[in-house]
């Protein structure tokens, strides 16, 4: 209540400022002394821009220093006539504005001026609109055709806007398309604002039309000889035909075709009388028409009144005829974008690029390496036929070809001899690498190279990818992007110790999709229990999140929330189950083609399904306190939710077994493991070691099955995602976050309203049941929200007003009926169970 008094208070104070306005622009004295002022000041930087243009080369060296110290330091002095601020005026105006189009403000200024002194000229709103079009036309031209003289800092005749439109249109168009440009530009600007223009442009193509029609009649009816019956009708249509050309054109094409249609003008003067009598009345309509009056019962008219039934028929006939052909015409395909038509996809640049100064691996390190470990192999009396080296961004992959007879379990042994010798922070044997036949041994770069999101964002590999849901990680030791498509994947366990890179794997994840996706293709369901980590995204809560509702937060941080939010996501995903049921369709994509196709009805419950994310962070933190509760419904989603487009990404730091257990692991196919503690966390993780080995900083091992592939995850800072979520959330978005159905929780889905003793109620039962009263809806998460407890103590609440008779039974992902209409009646309940 207090926000909307403020509300309506400072609407008030705006109304009230708005109205001394108008009073003061009522007053001739205040419009008078405004008005002299504007065309002082008018007159005053017309001055400054003219000595500017003789004066501006001496004073150019003048305005380096910061505008306070130049005004108030009385040495120094400029050759403006105008004096300093002048001067000022005129270099900030050309300069760094819209240079020789600024003069434009000093037409404004003075027609502004006089205005308001009581001339009678063009309005404001039409001059301001002229004014903005010329200066941004004139400020490109010049800047475009005086490019060179950006160098001379005295003038810049387009100004710096001018510089830097026409230098960023020549970069994206090239020299002749911003030449096009400003040619079709000017020509557009003359058409829409004068009238004139497109006149004398029209005018050759009206003459040539005005010959062909001509050329088209018939050459004898010019030698026919006219009856002496008929010359006072002749003369009487000549001088009744005032049309011009296109007109006549016009109305001949319109009624083509329609010949028993005929002018009451035209009838044969012997039925009207004699023909001096016709004469007369031909005169009688010449004097009429040149004057002005009411219609009159003249045949005049009657000749008026006929030519407006007759368009107004033709013009009712064509529009039907349109109507029919329209619901003839078959509907094109369903675009769910539609609805935000205008969104765009996040831009590059909001992307930095990190791989300036990153460290690249020289030959001297490679051939040094190489020695090292074919002078270790040797020692142990292990040759080898041959050893390359693939250089990667953080790693370098040695593969060796080791002689015949050589045992590869007896070169995996000397994995620590290899590393000591190499003075290596830890390399890794992979005997042998799938699929090649050789022994790969990698070497971390003395030096590691980071992976800009940006360097992965641009690549032809993303920008080309036909997935669904296209995750970009990073690149591999071949320097290669790597990426995997959620849908098939279709979930992901992330693990890895604090400080490794998973927070940054996580917003990669996320960066990934928002690059690729629309708003009403892709939803988000956030859960971060440490409340910073994704606390970002919520600026693009009414584009990419989804909710329960009456949820106030669209990132969860709540235990209980998240117990309720996985819940309702099972009954999401139940839904979804019925509606490809119905539709016969075995997955959501063919669903979802055919509701595109318009092969399904909204009417029967049809509508298009989004792809829904969840991506839970600390999962450690949910088992430890909720416990089942939490691995129950994710178990279930991710067994079954995969054909309808939902999709869990799990990240923990702790990837004990007591936090990834059997029915999580067993789910989850797809694993991602940043550098862990030890060999015990790996196989938690991966099934096999290798994740303790690894260097850090973004350094990872995915699986998707039994192959481990080794990645640099892409580096994507916070800066660089608040820039994206900033210009995600900037444009227009839906009125809230996709709604998720609501879930009542077990206890009061379960409890029956006679088990449950209203003479232990909760200490909140009665302002809960009044909260229900007022709103007339009762929901567990409204009594949740409203009083800050946690969900099982509301649901307990919900159950006690049920039995009480407050409310309603529960009613699946609906708000419960409210049985008590007011606070009266409440009032009464309350005495009575007291």
């Amino acid at each position: 209540m207090s926000n909307g008094k403020k509300t309506t208070k400072r609407k008030r104070s705006q109304k009230s400022g708005l109205s001394k306005w108008e009073t003061n622009l009522k007053n001739f004295k205040f419009r008078f002394i405004s008005g002299l002022l504007l065309v002082a000041l008018s007159f005053y930087l017309a001055l400054a821009f003219m000595s500017f243009f003789f004066t501006g080369f001496a004073d150019r060296s003048k305005f380096d220093i910061a505008f306070w110290d130049f005004i108030k330091n009385a040495e120094i002095t400029v050759e403006n006539w105008t004096g300093k601020f002048g001067a000022w005026l005129a270099d900030t105006f050309i300069n760094d504005w819209f240079g020789v189009a600024s003069t434009s403000v000093v037409v404004l200024l003075f027609m502004t001026g006089i205005k308001l002194v009581g001339a009678k000229i063009m309005k404001l709103s039409t001059a301001f609109a002229h004014a903005a079009l010329i200066t941004i036309w004139i400020s490109l031209t010049l800047g475009f055709f005086f490019i060179d003289s950006v160098n001379d800092r005295y003038l810049l005749l387009g100004g710096a806007h001018g510089y830097f439109l026409s230098t960023w249109l020549q970069a994206a168009i090239g020299w002749a398309g911003t030449f096009i440009l400003i040619v079709v530009s000017l020509f557009a600007y003359l058409s829409f604002s004068f009238d004139w223009f497109i006149g004398f442009v029209s005018r050759p193509f009206h003459k040539k039309e005005a010959t062909r029609e001509t050329q088209m009649e018939p050459e004898n009816q010019k030698d026919e000889e006219i009856p002496k019956d008929s010359v006072s009708a002749a003369e009487t249509e000549k001088h009744q035909s005032d049309k011009p050309l296109d007109e006549d054109l016009s109305l001949e094409r319109a009624v083509s075709g329609l010949s028993d249609v005929s002018s009451p003008v035209k009838q044969n003067p012997e039925a009207t009388g004699n023909a001096s009598d016709h004469q007369a009345k031909e005169i009688h309509d010449e004097e009429i028409l040149e004057m002005d009056f009411k219609p009159e019962n003249t045949d005049k008219s009657l000749e008026h009144d006929g030519d407006e039934d007759l368009e107004l028929k033709i013009e009712k006939a064509a529009r039907e005829e349109m109507m029919e052909h329209n619901e003839d015409q078959p509907l094109g395909d369903y675009d769910p974008t539609l609805d935000l038509s205008s969104y765009k996809l996040p831009t590059f640049d909001l992307l930095d690029d990190h791989e300036a100064g990153s460290g690249q691996v020289g030959e001297e390190e490679l051939i040094s390496n190489k020695n090292k470990i074919v002078k270790t192999l040797e020692d142990y009396k292990i040759q080898i036929k041959s050893i390359k080296a693939t250089v990667g961004p953080t790693i370098t992959l040695y593969e060796i070809v080791p002689a015949p007879g050589v045992r590869i379990s007896k070169i995996k042994n000397l994995e620590d001899d290899i590393a000591l010798s190499l003075a290596a922070l830890g390399i890794r044997i992979i005997a042998p690498i799938p699929g090649r036949g050789t022994i790969g041994i990698e070497v971390p770069n003395s030096e590691p190279e980071i992976v800009s999101m940006r360097s992965i964002i641009t690549s032809r590999k993303f920008q080309n990818s036909k997935f669904e849901l296209p995750i970009a990680f990073g690149k591999t030791i071949s320097n290669e992007t790597y990426m995997i498509d959620l849908t098939k994947a279709p979930h992901m366990l992330v693990a890895g110790a604090t400080g490794q890179g998973k927070s940054v794997g996580l917003n990669a994840i996320i960066t990934s999709l928002l690059y690729k996706k629309h708003p009403s293709q892709l939803k988000f369901v956030l859960v971060d229990p440490k409340k910073v980590e994704l606390n970002i995204y919520s600026k693009i809560e009414k584009h990419f999140l989804a909710k329960l509702p009456d949820e106030e937060e669209s990132i969860i941080t709540d235990v209980q929330r998240v117990v309720a939010t996985l819940h309702s996501l099972t009954i999401e995903m139940d839904q979804r189950y019925d509606l490809l049921k119905k539709a016969h369709a075995r997955n959501m994509k063919e669903y979802n083609h055919k509701f595109v196709k318009r092969q399904l009805n909204p009417e029967k419950g049809h509508r298009f399904l989004p792809y829904i994310v969840v991506i839970i962070d600390e999962f450690a933190d949910l088992i430890m306190t909720a416990g089942k509760d939490v691995e129950m419904p994710i178990a279930r989603i991710a067994q079954l939710a995969r054909a309808v487009g939902i999709h869990m990404i799990i990240a923990t730091q702790r990837p004990s077994t007591n936090i990834i257990t059997g029915v999580i692991k067993a789910n989850f196919p797809t694993r991602v493991a940043f550098k862990v503690a030890s060999m015990i966390d790996s196989r938690t993780i991966l099934d096999s070691p290798g994740a303790n080995q690894l260097i850090g900083r973004g350094d990872m091992l995915i699986t998707q099955g039994s192959d481990l592939i080794r990645v640099q995850c892409a580096f994507v800072d916070t800066p660089e995602v608040e820039k994206i979520n900033d210009y995600v959330g900037a444009q227009q978005g839906y009125p809230s976050a996709m709604i998720l159905p609501e879930y009542t929780g077990g206890d009061s889905e379960g409890a029956e309203p006679g088990e449950v003793d209203l003479s232990k109620r909760d200490s909140m039962f009665e302002e809960a049941a009044k909260v229900v009263v007022a709103n007339q809806s009762g929901s567990t998460s409204l009594i949740q929200r409203r009083f800050s407890i946690g969900y099982n103590r509301a649901g307990r609440i919900i159950d006690q007003l049920e039995a009480a008779g407050v409310v309603g039974p529960f009613e699946g992902s609906k708000a419960r009926q409210v049985l008590i209409p007011d606070e009266y009646q409440l009032e009464k309940l309350f005495d009575n169970i007291k």
